[in-house]
């Protein structure tokens, strides 16, 4: 009886608060972590969405992205603005979960679970250096497969016999690296279809392959990891973090006002009861 309850309340989506209107798991990186693991024991169909600044703010202004991510199974804080959002919303006890943290913290709760993963999109040359650290820093890890995609549209064949390999592998935990939003849009799409749990990691595979450093802890930390990977990649990430950066801090401000003033006005009316 005690299976049969945990097995129907893991199917249910964690808690969350919504900021500038797209929902963000309000739980501690832990906690995300067993919740995924569950999911993928059970081999159930569902999608992780690693969300930043510039995901939520895509999703305002695209509504058919902002259904993808309303969807979604669990959305991740990453990046400090999402946490300190959370935390001013009332999630005291939020942490940041960041896609190459969730990458290493699964790889190592999969070997110890016996949890097949597999990894798909990214290079071929990117997907073999990570199977080197893998095949280092968790040697017990069964990886299902590792396979690239193409930068075209794939056809229906080409898909199908996708979805059947990704089954056949017995993989519970699929990381997806196609970049934002097409990899979130991925996910959506093969919901119900892959029998796994879709997580899009975005940069974290070429990070953990070692082509790009990951910021310090301090800088992490103090929410500039956004400067350092810019510092990195000007040229890519100049236009991307200009367009998103301001309106998410008008907009996230504008959402705390807006509680702050229904907060008042809830303790003015409860005072002249």
């Amino acid at each position: 009886m005690t299976q049969v309850m945990t097995r129907v309340k893991t199917q249910v989506n964690p808690p969350s608060r919504h900021i500038i209107g797209s929902p963000v798991t309000a739980l501690p990186f832990d906690s995300q972590m067993a919740v995924i693991m569950e999911w993928a024991k059970q081999g159930l169909s569902k999608a992780v969405c690693i969300a930043n600044v510039h995901m939520l703010v895509e999703a305002y202004k695209n509504s058919n992205f902002a259904t993808v991510l309303q969807k979604a199974d669990m959305v991740t804080p990453d990046g400090m603005p999402l946490v300190w959002m959370l935390r001013l919303l009332g999630v005291r006890k939020q942490n940041r979960v960041a896609g190459l943290d969730v990458l290493q913290a699964l790889c190592d709760r999969s070997t110890e679970a016996g949890v097949k993963v597999f990894f798909l999109g990214s290079q071929s040359v990117i997907l073999e250096k990570m199977r080197e650290r893998l095949n280092q820093e968790f040697p017990d890890l069964q990886i299902a497969g590792m396979e690239p995609l193409p930068f075209r549209p794939m056809t229906p064949e080409e898909d199908e016999a996708l979805v059947e390999m990704l089954n056949q592998s017995g993989a519970g935990i699929v990381f997806v690296c196609l970049g934002c939003p097409k990899q979130e849009n991925w996910m959506a799409n093969h919901k119900d279809r892959v029998n796994a749990v879709m997580i899009g990691l975005g940069g974290a595979f070429p990070v953990y392959a070692g082509l790009h450093k990951r910021a310090p802890g301090f800088v992490r930390s103090a929410g500039f990891e956004w400067l350092y990977r810019l510092l990195q990649e000007p040229r890519r990430l100049w236009g991307r973090y200009s367009s998103t950066i301001p309106v998410f801090l008008w907009l996230a401000c504008k959402q705390l006002l807006t509680v702050q003033r229904q907060q008042l006005l809830e303790e003015y009316n409860d005072a002249t009861v």
